[in-house]
C-alpha cells in the first residue's frame, strides 16, 4: 500500500461522522438519486463509509463531484482525489474516510458495486 493511500484517514470518530454527514447533505442537496451508505469501519481498511449515489446526467454527476469535492476541501482543509470527472459516467471520491461512487444509472446498474461491497446491512443512506 503507497505511503500516501489514507494519508486523509482520520482516527477522530466526530470527524469521521461530520465528514460523513456532508458527504450525505451535499448529495442530498443536490439531489442524488438512490444514495446508499454502506459502513466498511472493521471490514475494510480503505474508509469507514462508502457513498454509492446516481445523478440522471454527466452535467448532473459532474456537478454534484465538483461541489462536494469543494465542500470537503473547506471542511477539512485537504482537497479529495478525484477521477473519471471528465466523462463523469462514474465518478470516484477519495475523501479518505468516506470513499464516494457517483454514477449515471446505467453504468451503476452495470457495475452494481452495492452488491459487491455490501456486508447485508447497509442500510439506506437516510439512516445511517
Amino acid at each position: 500500500m503507497p505511503a500516501s493511500a489514507n494519508a486523509y484517514r482520520s482516527p477522530d470518530a466526530d470527524s469521521v461522522a461530520a465528514l460523513h454527514k456532508l458527504v450525505l447533505d451535499s448529495l442530498d442537496d443536490d439531489q442524488a438519486v438512490d444514495m446508499i451508505s454502506i459502513p466498511l469501519a472493521g471490514k475494510s481498511s480503505i474508509a469507514d463509509h462508502m457513498v454509492i449515489a446516481s445523478g440522471r446526467s454527466t452535467r448532473q454527476v459532474a456537478s454534484m463531484a465538483s461541489k462536494l469535492a469543494e465542500k470537503i476541501k473547506g471542511k477539512t482543509g485537504q482537497t479529495p482525489r478525484i477521477e473519471g470527472l471528465p466523462t463523469a459516467d462514474w465518478v470516484l471520491i477519495d475523501a479518505g474516510d468516506v470513499i464516494v461512487h457517483l454514477f449515471r444509472p446505467e453504468v451503476r446498474t452495470f457495475y452494481n458495486l452495492e452488491r459487491m461491497w455490501s456486508f447485508g446491512d447497509a442500510p439506506p443512506a437516510g439512516n445511517a
